[in-house]
C-alpha cells in the first residue's frame, strides 16, 4: 500500500504542467510573504520540492520567488523546518542566476550550514567554494556563543575539500588539523545530559548525573572516546569526535602528505607491542609534534583503539554492523598514514596480522579483508613480510562463497582493477585465481562489465589465454552452475547413498550431485586455474542446462561475452606467437559446435569469432598450411554453412587469400588441389538442383565466396582452370532455375551471376588472374588490391569490364 501511494505521488508530481506549477508557486509565495510559516507553508513547500525533485529535467521558478525563498531562509525567526525546505528547493533548482545568498555576514552555524549547501550546489564555482571554506574555518577557530554548535560545520567543510581542496590556506589547514586532533583524542568519556532534563524543584539530582560511556559489549569504557563508544545521549565534543573521524580519511588524503619520514622515527622495537602500549607510548610526546604530524599520530591512536574495540562481542546487531564499518575505515586510514609516514608500518604490522588472523575465518567480515590486503600489498615489501597467504585466502575463499553479494562483488573487482598492475608484478596468485574472479562477472554481469573490461588485460598472458578463452565461451554455463549451486540443498547421507550412477539425472538440480556430472560442475566452479582441458561431459551438461537458457541472469551474462571476446583477442594478438595463434584457430573451430544453446548468444559469438579469425590469419598466414587437415574438415562440412555461416564464409575467404606460396613456401600444388576439391564439392552440393526436392536457401555471400576462392586456387594451380570455368559457366542455368528463383530474390541472383561473370572473364587471361588473385605480399597492400566490402580485389572488376568490352562473354 505504501509503495503504491508513493508511486502515485511521484506520478502526479512528474505530470504537473508548467501552468499548474506556476499557479502553485504563486500560492506558496503568498503564504511566505504573509508571514504564514506554519503547517500549511510546510506542506506546500514539501509538495513543491517533490515536484522539482521528481522530474529528470530541470524546472525553472520565477526569479522573484527564488529571491523570496532566499529571504525567508535567512530570517532569524524562520522555523527550522521551513529553512530546511527552502534550502532544499534552492539546491534542487541550482545552479540559478537569481542567487543573492552570501555567507559573509552569517553568525549562526546552523544557518551557515544551510546557506553553504546552496552555495556549494552552484556548479562548483571556485569563488563560492572558497568563500564558504573561509567562513567555516573562521567559525571553527573562534569560540562560539552559548547554544551554538560546530557540528553543523564539519559536513560543510567536508564538501568544501571535496570540491576544491585548494580552497584552504596552509594556515587554515593547520587550524583545522589541530582542532581535529583534539576532537579525536580528548572527547568526554561521560554521557551527555538528556535535552529534556531541565531540572526543577522535584527533580532528582542523582538521576541527572551522566554515567560513563560504554563499549559495544556493555563494559564501561576505560580508554578515550571513539565512534564505537556508546551512550544514551552524546555531548557536543563527542559528536565532533564522530564527525572528525568520518572526514578523517578525506582530510589526510588532501592535506596529510606533507610530513616526511625520518630515520629516527622508524622505531622497529614497537612493532610487537600491544595496542594499549602503543597508545600510551606515543600520546605523551605528541604535543611537541608539528600540527599535521600530531593529527597523524592522533589518527593512528584512534584507529588502533578501533581495532581493539572491533574485537569485542557486540550486544546488538546494529552495533556489530557498525563495528565492521568502522574496522574497514580504520584499516584504510592506517594504510594512508603508513604511506605518508613509513615509520608507522612497523607500528601497525603486528596488529594487522592479528586482525587478519581473527577475522579471516568469519565470512561476515569479507569486506574488511580488502583494505587489509591493500595494506599488505602497499607495505609488505618494505616490511619484508610474505603476504601471499593473505592474498590466497582473499582470492580463493571470498569469490567462491560470496559471488552473489553484489556490493562486495563491485568492491572486490574494483580492488583488483585498481591494483592489477601491482598484483601482476608481485604475486602469481592474482592470475591463478581468475576462474574465481569470473564468478563475480557471471553473476553480476551488467553492473561489473565496465570494470571487468579494464581488468581482463591484466589476467591474460600466454599461460592463461587458452583457459580464459574456454571460460569466456562457457560464461553462461558458469552462471547456470552458480544458480544451481545456490539452489541445491546439501544432501543428506541417505541421499548420497541412494544416488545411482547408472541412472542419468532428469534435472539440473539432480545433476549437480550426480556422480556423472559432479566432476564437470567442479570444473566449472573451480577456484584456480588448471592446465586440464574442459571435460567431455561438458557437452551433455550444456544440453542439460538448456531449460535455464531463458533465465534473465544467464541471458544478461551471455550478452557480455561478445564484448569480452573482442577485448580478449585485441589483447592476445599483442603477445601471441605462432603456436598460440594456431591453438586459438583450432579452438574456434572446435568450440563453434560447443556453445550454450541461446540462439542470440551463438550468433553473436560466431560474428566475433569470424572477424577475429581474419585477424589471426593476417598475423600468421602460414596457419592455413599448418592446419590444413583441420581446415579441410571444417570447410568440407555442409552443416557448418547451415549453423555458422559467418565463421564458414570467413574461413573459406582466408583459404583463398592465404593458401599461396607468397605467404608460405611450404604451400604445394597438392595442398591447393585438395582444398579445391573439398570446396568444389561443397559448392556443388549447395547449388545442385534436385527434382522434386525443395532447394535449401543459403546466403548468396556463401556462394560468391566459394566461387571466388575456387577461382583463386585455380589461378595458382592452372590445371584447375577448366574445371572452375565449366562450373562458373553453369551459373546462369542455376540462377534461372524455377527452384532457385523461388528461394532467392532477384537482387541475390543478380549478385551471384555478376560475380560468376567477372570470375569467368578474368580466367580467360591466366597470367592476369594469377597477378590479381596472388599478388606479391608487398603488392597486396596497395589500394588496387584492397576491397573491404567483398572477397574479390578491385582489380578483378576492372579486368572483367575490359574483357566484356571485347568479347561480350556471359556464362551459359
Amino acid at each position: 500500500m505504501a509503495a503504491a501511494a508513493a508511486e502515485s505521488l511521484l506520478r502526479q508530481a512528474r505530470e504537473t504542467s508548467a501552468e499548474e506549477l506556476g499557479r502553485f508557486v504563486s500560492h506558496v509565495a503568498a503564504l511566505l510573504q504573509g508571514g504564514s510559516l506554519g503547517a500549511e507553508a510546510v506542506d506546500c513547500l514539501q509538495r513543491l520540492h517533490l515536484v522539482l525533485a521528481a522530474t529528470k529535467y530541470p524546472r525553472r521558478l520565477d526569479g522573484r520567488f527564488v529571491e523570496l525563498l532566499q529571504t525567508v531562509l535567512c530570517q532569524p525567526t524562520c522555523p527550522e523546518q521551513v529553512q530546511l525546505l527552502c534550502a532544499a528547493i534552492l539546491r534542487e533548482i541550482s545552479p540559478c542566476d537569481e542567487l543573492i545568498l552570501s555567507c559573509d555576514e552569517i553568525q549562526d552555524p546552523k544557518l551557515l550550514s544551510l546557506v553553504s549547501s546552496v552555495l556549494l550546489a552552484q556548479d562548483n564555482k571556485k569563488s563560492e567554494v572558497s568563500a564558504v571554506g573561509q567562513r567555516v574555518v573562521k567559525f571553527l577557530e573562534g569560540r562560539l556563543p552559548e547554544g551554538q554548535s560546530s557540528r553543523h560545520l564539519l559536513p560543510v567543510l567536508s564538501n568544501v575539500i571535496s570540491l576544491s581542496p585548494e580552497a584552504l590556506t596552509e594556515e587554515q589547514i593547520n587550524v583545522v588539523s589541530k582542532k581535529m586532533a583534539d576532537w579525536l583524542r580528548y572527547a568526554s568519556t561521560q554521557q551527555g545530559v538528556p535535552p529534556q532534563s531541565c531540572g526543577g524543584f522535584f527533580s532528582n539530582p542523582r538521576a541527572r548525573q551522566p554515567g560513563p560511556v560504554t563499549e559495544v559489549d556493555g563494559a564501561v569504557a576505560t580508554d578515550f572516546f571513539t565512534v564505537l563508544s556508546l551512550a544514551q545521549h552524546y555531548t557536543e565534543d563527542q559528536w565532533l569526535n564522530m564527525q572528525a573521524f568520518s572526514m578523517l580519511r578525506q582530510w589526510l588524503l588532501c592535506y596529510g602528505g606533507d610530513g616526511l619520514s625520518t630515520p629516527d622515527s622508524d622505531d622497529r622495537s614497537e612493532k610487537d607491542g600491544s595496542v594499549m602500549s602503543l597508545v600510551s607510548v606515543t600520546s605523551t610526546s605528541s604535543h611537541s609534534l608539528p600540527l599535521k604530524e600530531r593529527l597523524r599520530e592522533k589518527a593512528f591512536e584512534y584507529c588502533q583503539r578501533l581495532l581493539e574495540q572491533s574485537s569485542r562481542r557486540a550486544l546488538k546487531k546494529d552495533d556489530e554492523e557498525l563495528q565492521k564499518a568502522c574496522l574497514i575505515e580504520a584499516v584504510t586510514i592506517l594504510d594512508i598514514i603508513c604511506k605518508q609516514d613509513t615509520s608507522y608500518v612497523f607500528r601497525t604490522l603486528s596488529s594487522m596480522k592479528t586482525l587478519h588472523d581473527r577475522i579471516s575465518g568469519d565470512i561476515s567480515y569479507a569486506r574488511a579483508l580488502l583494505p587489509i590486503a591493500q595494506y599488505f600489498l602497499n607495505h609488505s615489501e618494505m616490511a619484508a613480510v610474505d603476504s601471499d597467504a593473505i592474498y590466497k585466502h582473499l582470492f580463493t575463499e571470498i569469490p567462491a562463497q560470496l559471488f552473489h553479494n553484489q556490493p562486495l562483488a563491485f568492491e572486490f573487482i574494483l580492488f583488483c582493477k585498481d591494483n592489477s598492475q601491482l598484483f601482476t608484478d608481485t604475486s602469481r596468485i592474482f592470475r591463478q585465481s581468475f576462474p574465481n574472479l569470473f564468478k563475480f562477472l557471471a553473476w553480476n554481469s551488467p553492473s561489473l562489465i565496465s570494470e571487468f573490461v579494464e581488468l581482463l588485460p591484466f589476467l591474460l598472458d600466454a599461460g592463461t589465454a587458452i583457459e580464459i578463452f574456454h571460460l569466456l565461451l562457457d560464461l553462461p554455463c558458469l552462471t547456470a552452475a552458480l544458480d544451481i549451486q545456490l539452489r541445491s540443498p546439501s544432501p543428506s547421507a541417505s541421499e548420497k547413498a541412494a544416488c545411482d550412477p547408472a541412472v542419468k539425472p532428469a534435472t539440473c538440480l539432480e545433476a549437480f550431485r550426480h556422480p556423472l556430472y559432479k566432476g564437470t560442475f567442479q570444473y566449472l566452479l573451480r577456484i584456480e586455474s588448471t592446465p586440464e582441458e574442459p571435460p567431455e561431459s561438458l557437452i551433455p551438461l550444456r544440453q542439460l542446462l538448456g531449460p535455464l537458457a531463458s533465465n534473465p541472469r544467464i541471458v544478461q551474462c551471455a550478452e557480455t561475452v561478445p564484448v569480452l571476446l573482442e577485448l580478449f583477442f585485441s589483447v592476445v594478438t599483442e603477445f601471441a606467437d605462432k603456436t598460440l595463434i594456431n591453438q586459438l584457430v583450432l579452438l574456434m573451430l572446435q568450440r563453434s559446435d560447443q556453445l550454450y544453446e541461446i540462439p542470440a548468444f551463438k550468433d553473436d559469438v560466431y560474428r566475433v569469432l569470424s572477424l577475429e579469425l581474419m585477424t589471426l590469419c593476417k598475423l600468421h598466414p602460414a596457419l592455413i598450411v599448418e592446419l590444413s587437415k583441420e581446415l579441410l574438415d571444417f570447410s568440407g562440412s555442409i552443416s557448418n554453412i547451415r549453423n555458422k555461416e559467418p565463421l564458414f564464409s570467413h574461413m573459406v575467404w582466408a583459404i583463398g587469400e592465404y593458401l599461396s606460396v607468397s605467404y608460405d613456401q611450404r604451400c604445394t600444388v597438392e595442398q591447393i588441389n585438395r582444398f579445391f576439391e573439398a570446396l568444389e564439392a561443397t559448392l556443388f552440393e549447395i547449388t545442385q538442383i534436385r527434382p522434386l526436392v525443395s532447394m535449401p536457401s543459403y546466403e548468396p555471400r556463401v556462394i560468391t565466396i566459394l566461387m571466388t576462392t575456387l577461382t583463386k586456387l585455380a589461378a595458382r594451380s592452372q590445371d584447375l582452370i577448366p574445371r572452375v570455368s565449366l562450373f562458373l559457366s553453369k551459373m546462369r542455368m542455376f540462377v534461372q532455375s524455377p527452384a532457385v528463383t523461388s528461394v532467392y530474390c532477384e537482387e541475390d541472383l543478380e549478385e551471384i551471376l555478376i560475380r560468376a561473370t567477372e570470375l569467368m572473364n578474368l580466367l580467360k587471361m591466366p597470367s592476369v588472374a594469377q597477378f590479381v588473385f596472388t599478388p606479391p605480399v608487398d603488392v597486396a597492400t596497395t589500394p588496387l588490391q584492397r576491397d573491404a566490402n567483398a572477397s574479390l580485389p578491385f582489380a578483378l572488376r576492372m579486368a572483367s569490364r575490359l574483357l566484356e568490352g571485347g568479347t561480350g562473354f556471359m556464362p551459359g
